[in-house]
């Protein structure tokens, strides 16, 4: 399955790859089979990046559910003053080129904060990066009551978030809710009342891979 968000990118690089086929059917074979070979990996590459699985979401209404693919490369205490207004466990998964890059929801219950942010694009997996680099803001209120923080954070190479949610929305745990693309990174801040399952060094899994529980 390929994500939607994805239709208009795979298209222009078919486009752009047709044309440039096109003007290579005049050069020497050679060169032109080298051109096509090229075009055919460019375009395989962008449908695989914007590929969509399906993810079976565990059916626990407490656990905290990894909203991207990737590496957990930072887990540290953080002051979480948006939102949360209050101390705060982030962990960040890095998401490389090669990821599923479309994103799922945490858990479910109403979104009460979204804020969107331009910013810089340092190497997503940087400590600033939470704070500098392009991103968008998501708080989340669990019907516990418990709140968290997850954020889109574009990279080097990610120039492009894309997010469907709104304030007031009720979501569920493991829904999609929208990409990053090309190569990102995932901030979730979780409350002292979260049990982290995750280490730093750990692969995640979206919509699958737990990365707390509420307590």
């Amino acid at each position: 399955m390929i994500a939607r968000d994805g239709y208009t990118t795979i298209l222009v690089v078919f486009i752009f790859s047709a044309i440039i086929g096109f003007g290579a059917s005049f050069l020497p074979a050679f060169i032109a089979y080298v051109i096509y070979t090229l075009l055919a990996i460019l375009c395989g590459l962008t449908i695989y990046f914007f590929r969509d699985p399906d993810r079976e979401t565990p059916s626990d209404d407490a656990l905290i559910i990894s909203p991207a693919d990737g590496k957990v490369v930072l887990i540290r205490e953080v002051d979480e003053n948006e939102y949360m207004k209050c101390k705060a466990t982030q962990v960040s998964i890095f998401l490389s080129p090669l990821n599923v890059h479309v994103n799922r929801i945490p858990f479910s219950g109403k979104v009460e904060y979204v804020r969107y942010s331009p910013g810089k694009y340092l190497m997503a997996w940087e400590d600033h990066a939470s704070e500098e680099n392009e991103r968008a803001h998501f708080g989340v209120k669990h019907t516990s009551g418990t709140k968290i923080v997850f954020k889109q954070i574009t990279g080097f190479l990610a120039r492009r978030i894309v997010y469907n949610m709104k304030e007031g929305d009720r979501v569920k745990a493991g829904d999609r809710f929208g990409i990053m693309k090309f190569g990102s990174r995932m901030d979730l801040l979780l409350p002292e009342n979260v049990e982290i399952s995750v280490k730093k060094g750990e692969t995640t899994v979206a919509g699958e891979s737990v990365i707390g529980r509420i307590q």
